[in-house]
């Protein structure tokens, strides 16, 4: 597989935008201009700038931090939430029982559903922002930290009674590291879920960010810089995809060095 996903990243992927290249130009279609276009407009809009500064533009500082600050401190909001009450929920089957139909309820309302609902509590700014985030996040983060919790292996449970350990180290090293891996399997999910939400709520009344930048673009027919944005989304979705899937190895390292010795 590994060798699979260099060939796609080696040949595959340059090969594509080799294609896109020559398609566009042969087309010269006005909504789908070619990627050496795009990529100009997007090294002249966020990274001309002095090598002082990373290379950062006026409009990068403008845009990448507002919406980089946002889609992080809802996405910490959202995880810290759902791992919390998650746990708690997965661990009782009582209280569970009670939440749950409320939770599956909550979790298959669209986010975006919900916009006009947060502009009427919140008004436009950044409250109204990290609460689409927050709300389109913490749903994988919570079922996952629920299912995770509630399927630690009963001998686990039953060696720490023996041993006497009191909840909270019940918690920390029996429950939580047993519940790991389909907790951070919730949060991987949630990583693309905040960079979505993120561009969803600057679409609407925002007066910064990316999602704002590639609206008033559309607004401008400045179609160079509207697929810039796009492809700067998408880049940043690679970036913290690969971020997070370090942490994720170094956190759970023991965890596929046990699956492997089992295989």
């Amino acid at each position: 597989m590994s060798v699979l996903r260099r060939v796609a990243w080696y040949w595959l992927l340059p090969v594509a935008v080799a294609a896109w290249e020559l398609v566009t130009r042969a087309a010269q279609a006005t909504y789908f201009p070619p990627p050496s276009q795009i990529v100009a407009r997007l090294r002249e809009l966020w990274f001309s700038g002095p090598p002082s500064r990373a290379f950062l533009t006026d409009e990068a500082v403008a845009d990448l931090v507002p919406s980089l600050s946002r889609l992080f401190t809802g996405w910490s909001i959202a995880c810290a939430a759902g791992v919390l009450l998650g746990v708690v929920l997965g661990r009782s089957s009582w209280l569970s029982g009670l939440v749950e139909p409320l939770v599956h309820f909550g979790r298959s309302v669209p986010p975006a559903a919900l916009l006009p609902v947060f502009l009427v509590l919140f008004k436009v700014g950044t409250p109204m922002q990290l609460a689409s985030i927050v709300y389109g996040v913490v749903w994988p983060v919570l079922i996952n930290s629920m299912d995770g919790a509630r399927h630690v292996d009963r001998q686990y449970i039953e060696t720490g009674a023996v041993y006497r350990l009191s909840r909270w180290h019940r918690l920390t090293r029996i429950i939580l590291p047993a519940a790991a891996p389909k907790i951070f399997a919730g949060l991987r999910l949630s990583v693309s879920l905040a960079l979505i939400m993120m561009v969803i709520s600057e679409l609407v009344g925002s007066s910064e960010g990316i999602g704002h930048r590639m609206l008033e673009a559309q607004s401008q027919f400045d179609i160079p810089a509207m697929w810039a944005g796009i492809v700067l989304l998408g880049l940043l979705g690679i970036g913290l995809n690969a971020a997070f899937l370090g942490v994720e190895r170094a956190v759970l390292g023991w965890h596929t060095s046990a699956r492997t010795g089992d295989a």
